[in-house]
């Protein structure tokens, strides 16, 4: 059995298990259990259910920098987010209801055996480059093969994006029957949710999604000025939010998808400092640079596990991925078909604040401060915030 410190909670502790809250609240029938801390009855007898993502917003981020905040004050509880940590996998969990184990997106870059290349996973381009699915031809929705979170409710709902991303082949797969609302700018996506609450004739849920903070970690780091001014930015619109729509008889809840952790430049592995290691594998690095699966050759894999134990295993420890599997990192229940071969031979586990990163050369080189997908606590936990109107 391997020992992991952090681990998502699937059993009533994960964003996943808030969503079969919300599904249950809504109508349908959730397939794993509720969220302990918000039980279905919780959210009974109310008209509206919004659901705030803050990408990139932290719990315990949260509980060191939102004193006296509106969020703060809200926050009731914490999850966990699932694996890996991250945009790609947790955000198709709020848009599906599933667990990786069940959507099989497993990271900002992923080896679709089907497709014949490493993707980008949301922008859906190839990761050399090229156009996305769509242009390509290739209908997402059957090569993903799950459905939307907004298809298993039974009122209706509303989807309040960002319009840079509202009609991405990803955002359009995943949007089921939900009512499309795109967005320019903090303040105009909680003008229009709010409108949109004020005229609903019926009962519905509402999904609002911020990218905003998660960028600034990226660029800024967590811990800058920039990503606290831009904090204080949203809790302000939230804030004023709350005051808008009083009276509506709705249910809101905030939370994330992941938190982040901040790198410092001696943090960062760069595989092309170690050529034997590269020379290895088979693939780039698919995953996570603080998750990232490792295809290997299999001519190569003594020499592959032997390098990371002995050049790498202060930063790394190396796991065989179907035992990560077996162990339950990614859910639990009956596994996406394609789910082994989307997580490659090993998983590369970050230590400390540690990545390691690949460079194709058709890529640019890039640093990011604040990071995130592996199994800290700073990155796994997510606050859950819940008020009403």
């Amino acid at each position: 059995m391997i020992t992991i410190p952090e681990r998502p909670d699937y059993q009533g502790g994960s964003i996943v298990n808030l969503m079969a809250t919300l599904i249950a609240a809504r109508g349908g029938q959730a397939m794993v259990p509720v969220l302990n801390a918000l039980p279905t009855a919780a959210l009974a007898g109310g008209r509206h259910i919004v659901l705030l993502v803050l990408d990139g917003l932290g719990s315990r981020w949260l509980a060191r920098h939102g004193a006296g905040s509106r969020l703060m004050e809200d926050r009731v509880a914490e999850m966990t987010s699932v694996f890996p940590a991250t945009t790609a996998s947790a955000i198709t969990t709020y848009l599906t209801g599933d667990a990786p184990q069940q959507h099989g997106l497993t990271g900002w870059f992923m080896w679709f055996r089907e497709l014949g290349c490493v993707m980008s996973v949301l922008p859906g381009t190839p990761r050399y480059g090229g156009v996305g699915y769509s242009d390509a031809g290739v209908d997402l929705r059957a090569l993903l093969g799950h459905g939307s979170i907004f298809e298993r409710m039974a009122t209706p709902s509303v989807a309040v994006s960002p319009a840079c991303i509202a009609h991405s082949d990803f955002n359009l797969a995943h949007l089921g029957r939900a009512t499309l609302l795109p967005y320019q700018g903090l303040n105009q996506m909680f003008r229009r949710a709010a409108r949109a609450i004020r005229r609903a004739r019926e009962p519905s849920y509402f999904y609002l999604y911020w990218p905003g903070l998660d960028g600034i970690g990226h660029e800024h780091g967590m811990e800058s000025a920039e990503a606290l001014a831009h904090f204080h930015a949203i809790d302000t619109q939230y804030t004023r939010f709350l005051r808008d729509i009083a009276g509506t008889d709705t249910a809101i809840l905030a939370s994330a998808d992941h938190g982040h952790i901040d790198c410092r430049p001696e943090d960062v592995v760069q595989l092309a400092d170690h050529p034997e290691l590269s020379g290895c594998l088979a693939l780039p690095l698919c995953g996570e640079p603080r998750a990232a699966f490792c295809y290997v050759r299999p001519d190569r894999l003594e020499r592959f596990t032997g390098y990371c134990r002995d050049r790498l295993g202060e930063r790394f420890d190396l796991h065989h991925s179907q035992d990560l599997l077996d162990a339950g990192l990614f859910g639990t229940g009956t596994p996406h078909p394609r789910l082994s071969e989307r997580i490659g031979d090993y998983t590369l586990l970050a230590r400390g604040r540690a990545v390691i990163r690949d460079q194709l050369p058709t890529e640019k080189g890039f640093r990011q401060i604040g990071v995130h997908g592996g199994l800290s606590a700073e990155e796994l936990y997510v606050p859950l915030c819940l008020t009403r109107a």
